[in-house]
């Protein structure tokens, strides 16, 4: 089970790709030093090994950096045989930071996934009879004359409309929790972490919007008030 968990978590990106999302932010936090990072010289860090995802969410968290004044590089485009997300590589990234002269680091990475199967209900009532003109008198069909003539048309019996049966379809349902995490290097060890977001992205459709979703929520959440 473990095994099988570690699998989704590690392919999380890929599967972002398939399947209307809903990105939410779960929780943030900013140091007192967030604004130490303002004028470094920032990579930014997709962990995944999926090319297709990783440049997306690079592109689209960059670029909003970008826009907002700070200096930002997507990793894909200095190292594009990197894998961010291989176990032989935790010393090789220090070595191509230091290389490239970084001093910050913005990196995102599939924290969580989860399944639930969803059960959804639809028809069981009737579509609503079509209940026509109206007629002389007032807002009343012509046919509201006399008794008989009431009683006697076809339009005075109940008429509920078409029934539209009640049928149930079941789906399963996918969460992931991404987390992204902003660090200056320049600072000492334990003040590095400037900045911390976990969001969720509920049933992801289309790795290139969720990606500029999903970064717009970060920096949102991340802006000084």
């Amino acid at each position: 089970m473990k095994k099988t968990m570690y699998s989704m978590i590690l392919i999380g990106f890929a599967l972002l790709m398939s399947s209307c999302s809903s990105v939410k932010v779960l929780d943030s936090w900013k140091g007192d030093n967030l604004a130490t990072i303002k004028d470094n010289n920032i990579l930014v860090i997709a962990r995944t090994d999926n090319k297709i995802a990783r440049i997306a969410f690079e592109e689209a968290i960059a670029n909003d950096l970008r826009g907002a004044g700070y200096k930002a590089t997507e990793s894909y485009l200095k190292f594009s045989n990197y894998k961010p997300d291989a176990k032989e590589n935790k010393g090789k990234i220090k070595a191509l930071i230091e290389k490239e002269g970084f001093n910050g680091v913005v990196v995102t990475v599939v924290k969580d996934y989860s399944e639930a199967v969803v059960t959804e209900e639809s028809g069981g009532y009737y579509a609503g009879a079509s209940y026509g003109g109206y007629g002389g008198y007032g807002y009343y069909p012509g046919y509201y004359g006399g008794f008989y003539g009431y009683y006697n048309n076809p339009m005075s019996y109940s008429s509920y409309g078409n029934y539209v049966p009640s049928s149930t379809t079941t789906r399963v349902s996918k969460t992931y929790i991404l987390e992204t995490l902003i660090y200056n290097l320049d600072e000492p060890q334990d003040k590095q972490l400037v900045a911390l977001v976990t969001s969720s992205s509920v049933d992801p459709s289309g790795v290139t919007k969720v990606a500029k979703t999903y970064s717009e929520k970060v920096l949102n959440s991340l802006k000084e008030k």
